[in-house]
């Protein structure tokens, strides 16, 4: 029990972005305004899907799924990252930090997951658009959302308990603004081995995995795409995959430049300017990138009709 009380008073001190305090107006200045346009903007899209009757397809589904774990990825993190920015003490409980690398790393896995279960929609839409409707019908649409959030889940519990039965005997103190992974195993006194075989596996099954996945999709995609004779068809169709292949590669490319790295190659300063734009820019961006060339969200977004419900979540 003393044990117990022990570990569960532990704090840990995050260092920030910045000590400069000019710098830290400007960063506080900076992410509030993001956060403000993230929580905006995903709302936004959130509840037009929710309310168009012409919104009521599987891409939508996805796309307000994918809103939602940008609102929550982005709530998070930013909230301690403002309040940090302009506070003295910076420090966060064993407890708070523990939830904070949980829930990021549910909400990150999660994305990777529905960018791969979106690109999937779209090779269906594209590529099988007779049995469209029955390949993506309610069910499997539910099935694979659930896949991708309880997958981001299990992940998460795993990290976060073996991250933690580390001991930190060389220092509390996190070189970055939020509770990650990379950091805690280098502040470890212990070899974090197994932690890096794991963090290094989970990172193959579920980032690599479902990049493959997104990019032999995209194969078959633009390979149906160029057989289209009509210009106009092929503009169409490269159209609604656009937005999405803006998203992946933003986003993959950030994750696996965090999680893929040696951890002796990896420089602390790096890491965080990386980190910042999948948990703080990213969230901010995709309702934009989908929004700006999407006609329908547009247009529901300037009128938008009474809701009538068919059926589908």
């Amino acid at each position: 029990m003393e044990h117990s009380n022990k570990t569960s008073s532990v704090k840990f001190i995050l260092l920030g972005l910045s000590s400069d305090p000019y710098l830290q107006v400007v960063y506080f200045l900076v992410f509030l305004g993001i956060y403000l346009i993230t929580l905006s903007g995903n709302l936004l899209l959130i509840i037009v899907v929710r309310i168009n009757p012409k919104l009521q397809t599987p891409m939508y589904f996805f796309l307000s799924h994918l809103s939602i774990v940008d609102l929550c990825f982005s709530s998070t993190i930013v909230p301690k990252l403002l309040l940090n920015t302009l506070s003295e003490d910076t420090s966060i409980s064993l407890d708070g930090c523990a939830a904070q690398m949980f829930f990021s790393l549910v909400l990150g896995a999660a994305e990777c997951l529905l960018l791969a279960v979106m690109a999937f929609d779209r090779y269906a839409a594209i590529c099988k658009p007779l049995h469209y409707n029955s390949i993506m019908n309610k069910r499997l649409c539910i099935g694979l959302a659930f896949i991708a959030w309880s997958g981001g889940s299990v992940n998460a519990t795993i990290h976060v308990v073996l991250t933690f039965q580390l001991p930190y005997c060389k220092s509390h103190h996190v070189n970055n603004f939020f509770c990650e992974v990379p950091p805690f195993l280098r502040m470890s006194c212990r070899d974090p081995r197994l932690n890096e075989i794991a963090m290094y596996t989970a990172a193959g099954i579920i980032s690599l995995c479902a990049f493959l996945l997104t990019l032999i999709s995209y194969v078959h995609i633009i390979s149906t795409i160029l057989k289209i004779r009509s210009s106009q068809g092929r503009q169409k169709a490269f159209s609604t995959c656009a937005s999405h292949l803006t998203v992946v590669t933003l986003y993959y490319g950030t994750i696996m430049f965090i999680y893929l790295q040696p951890r002796s190659s990896i420089s602390p300063e790096a890491n965080k300017a990386v980190s910042i734009v999948y948990t703080v820019i990213t969230p901010m961006l995709n309702p934009i990138i989908y929004s700006i060339r999407n006609k329908d969200i547009k247009g529901s977004i300037i009128r938008i009709p009474p809701r009538q419900s068919n059926g589908f979540p």
